[in-house]
């Protein structure tokens, strides 16, 4: 048996009446419908890819509007991080989460530019053109620059001149491939963006 006071018992009535009279009167609350709610991802092409920002290399997916016809072109319109990603497991810090606001950017570069020595104007040129300009600049310095042996006739097939700062988002496999390839050219001066 509840041991009780009096008030307690007329507070605990009180309320129990009051309760039911709202009922009868119409106030109890309509019933809740169930309804689920499309998904708003469903529709979109979802693309992995990873953070530009830093060395930590966050993965995120991208999902884009659009669906492919001739004359439609797709749009970003959502970045989240990648739960199946190892390094951030879905994470992402306020500049990854900002991903967005970069793609949309409208000062954002899309195109290589060329300036001619001595002009004010920057020019768009083809990624053939400036990847043909690249490699003829490297060509012609590491022609003019390669030493084979040093002051003290010790062969050392080092190129001094040129230097290489590897891409900070880069997979380990990348940052591996890319010291390989510029150290064969006996490129020294080489690091990588994470570190600076």
């Amino acid at each position: 048996m509840v041991n009780m006071s009096r008030r307690q018992f007329f507070k605990v009535t009180g309320a129990t009446l009051a309760g039911s009279s709202m009922v009868m009167l119409g106030a109890a609350p309509s019933p809740a419908m169930a309804e689920v709610r499309q998904y708003k991802l469903l529709r979109m092409t979802e693309t992995r890819n990873t953070c530009p920002y830093c060395s930590v290399a966050c993965g995120v997916l991208l999902y884009a509007r659009g669906d492919g016809a001739m004359n439609a072109h797709q749009s970003v319109f959502h970045i989240e991080g990648d739960a199946d990603h190892p390094v951030n497991r879905g994470t992402l810090c306020p500049k990854g989460a900002g991903l967005v606001d970069f793609i949309k950017s409208p000062n954002r570069l899309k195109f290589p530019e060329y300036r001619a020595p001595g002009s004010d104007k920057w020019e768009r040129i083809s990624w053939d053109e400036a990847f043909k300009r690249i490699a003829r600049h490297m060509k012609d310095d590491r022609d003019a620059n390669f030493e084979t042996v040093n002051e003290n006739g010790q062969v050392v097939n080092r190129w001094l001149t040129t230097g290489m700062l590897a891409a900070s988002a880069s997979s380990n496999e990348v940052g591996y491939v890319t010291h390989k390839v510029i150290r064969s050219t006996g490129m020294l001066g080489f690091d990588n963006q994470a570190r600076v």
